[in-house]
């Protein structure tokens, strides 16, 4: 039973476009088409013209063999849109990716195998040295999660958590 619905889960992960092959890429700005995107539980893609807060995040390895989101706890009020300006300081390559911890799991073990990568409104990944910005609504209140979901991070110990209110 456990393992049909983990397929079913898998499934339907994969037939939406959250994945795609590691020669794929997408820019993440601020050129949102409103009438495509999907309202998910952690909320959706913000305007820049609603921005009410930026929070400046780093992703980073320790010289433990740690892997980091500074900080690693974020507060929002549900309604506010964060303007994420994620800065990957360390020497490989990183990604944030914000969802619910349930979400980033079936994610997290989709991307096991190393061969996909996301691409996705919620997600930005980042080489070493390179800076990008990701615009988001918290429409909903609740426990949410960051991630880094290539294999091996997350276990390193890069997530975080983001409290809405």
């Amino acid at each position: 039973m456990k393992t049909t619905i983990l397929g079913a889960s898998i499934a339907a992960l994969l037939a939406t476009p959250l994945f795609a092959s590691e020669n794929q890429h997408e820019e993440h700005g601020e050129n949102h088409d409103d009438s495509h995107a999907e309202m998910m539980q952690v909320g959706q893609p913000g305007k820049s013209s609603d921005i009410g807060r930026t929070v400046k995040v780093s992703m980073k390895e320790t010289d433990d063999g740690d892997m980091i989101f500074e900080p690693s706890n974020l507060s929002f009020k549900k309604g506010q849109t964060i303007e994420f300006d994620i800065k990957n300081l360390g020497e490989l390559e990183h990604e944030f990716i914000l969802d619910t911890a349930e979400r980033n799991k079936i994610h997290k073990d989709v991307m096991v195998n190393g061969s996909q990568r996301h691409v996705s409104e919620n997600a930005v990944s980042l080489e070493p040295g390179e800076q990008s910005k990701l615009i988001w609504t918290f429409s909903n209140d609740g426990s949410f999660e960051f991630a880094c979901l290539i294999p091996g991070h997350y276990e390193s110990g890069m997530f975080g958590n983001v409290t809405v209110q």
